[in-house]
């Protein structure tokens, strides 16, 4: 049995030293925002008679269509590329298109999404509401689900427990997206706002389950046979299997998607990969040991 309450110093430690630093890599370097939230145009394009190479297309929409600010991106198969670059019209896109073929030989759209900036700022605006209310939402269903333990912790305590561990679960992939941005002009979107959700439902998931372990234990042992930081230790070794070989098989699956995937959706399963390790980790050894803080400190 892990003694996981008795070391609980090095276990917060850990956390807020990843935490601290999401919040310095946050502020210092950002986010760059995709086009979901500023406008623009995504292009997807597949070359069917010869390979063009990145830098290739990426050096005719600087230097023939004068355009700037374009971000060309490959497939991981290296059969079609990405292009992200500003808002254009219709009659640009087909003009565009046409020059492009007549340069490069025969080519396939498979995909072509242009958003003005006034629906991205609307996105974004969206995007954050819900966030908000996610987190907000979760933390007071916890609190009404665990309204029958008031001893030694009250239940408005386990939703605000929870709370601080999806902030957790949310922030260090946000800061990796960060540095992503900052190394690779890597962009967020509503995909990421997605991937952050996803991971904070599968995270409130494994911490629900210690808690709701730790509500049976105080039932049947009763808080003045055991210690509480005792109880809470045996609750979470009870739990930690299930919570690996949950997030494990999710976890395997993600990397083969990751690796095999598509490269719209690369980042976004990175995400939630990431995420996933970082939720199973704070359930097991962030949120049960802040609950023992939290209980010496009220008496």
């Amino acid at each position: 049995m892990i003694n996981i309450i008795g070391h609980k110093r090095i276990f917060l430690s850990i956390s807020g030293f990843f935490v601290l630093a999401s919040i310095i890599t946050i502020s210092v370097f950002g986010f760059k925002p995709g086009i979901d939230f500023v406008g623009g145009t995504l292009w997807q394009i597949k070359f069917t008679e010869k390979t063009v190479s990145r830098d290739e297309l990426k050096a005719f929409f600087y230097d023939e269509l004068a355009l700037s600010n374009v971000i060309v991106t490959e497939e991981n198969s290296g059969s079609s590329l990405l292009v992200r670059l500003q808002e254009i019209s219709e009659p640009d896109h087909q003009a565009y298109f046409q020059k492009i073929s007549a340069k490069f030989g025969k080519a396939d759209e498979l995909r072509f999404e242009a958003i003005g900036a006034a629906v991205g700022t609307e996105l974004r605006s969206k995007a954050i509401t819900a966030f908000i209310l996610v987190l907000v939402g979760i933390s007071l269903y916890i609190a009404f689900a665990f309204r029958k333990v008031s001893r030694p912790v009250s239940s408005w305590k386990y939703g605000i427990i929870t709370l601080v561990t999806l902030f957790h679960d949310a922030l260090i992939p946000a800061g990796m997206m960060a540095v992503l941005g900052r190394l690779l002009n890597l962009e967020i979107d509503t995909n990421f706002i997605v991937a952050i959700l996803v991971v904070m439902g599968f995270s409130v998931h494994d911490t629900i389950v210690v808690f709701d372990r730790i509500r049976e234990n105080l039932h049947s042992a009763g808080f003045s046979k055991k210690p509480f930081g005792e109880l809470v230790n045996d609750s979470v070794n009870q739990t930690m299997a299930r919570s690996i070989n949950t997030s494990l098989t999710l976890v395997l699956v993600l990397i083969a998607m990751f690796v095999l995937g598509s490269i719209t959706l690369k980042y976004f399963i990175l995400v939630i990969l990431v995420g996933t390790v970082i939720g199973t980790y704070s359930s097991i050894f962030i949120a049960s040991p802040l609950l023992t803080i939290w209980r010496k400190r009220q008496f």
